[in-house]
């Protein structure tokens, strides 16, 4: 019962920073998330001001809220496959993607945001 409430604790608070940080790209950002409509403003607001990849940290919080909840090793791999596919991804492909897209304002940005584990208060740009 207990992991049952942890797990689906897991997964709301997840889905609520995939909801902010998908509405962010989408409102403060005018893209969204998908690669073929990517924001044209860069989203340094909100969730953004504490960590680089929030939307990244709330769908492996769903996932391994899932996995809790479920009990489920098969999640819990696709969890990890995900986060590790991540941390590849992110800075070799997308980070340079975005220097190239933002230039200077990306590259202060990405000095004084971290990009895994948020900062304890909100970065000032």
């Amino acid at each position: 019962m207990v992991l049952s409430v942890f797990g689906g604790i897991l997964v709301a608070l997840g889905s609520i920073v995939i909801y902010k940080t998908v509405a962010l790209f989408t409102s403060y950002g005018n893209g969204t998330p998908a690669p073929y409509d990517p924001p044209k403003k860069i989203v340094v607001s909100g969730l953004y001001r504490y960590v680089r990849n929030p939307m990244v940290i709330g769908v492996f919080f769903v996932l391994m809220g899932e996995t809790v909840f479920f009990k489920s090793y098969l999640i819990l791999g696709w969890g990890l496959f995900f986060m590790m596919a991540n941390l590849i991804y992110v800075p070799f492909f997308e980070e340079p993607e975005l220097l190239n897209r933002f230039g200077d304002t990306y590259s202060e940005y990405k000095k004084n945001v971290p990009r895994w584990f948020p900062l304890s208060v909100p970065w000032n740009s």
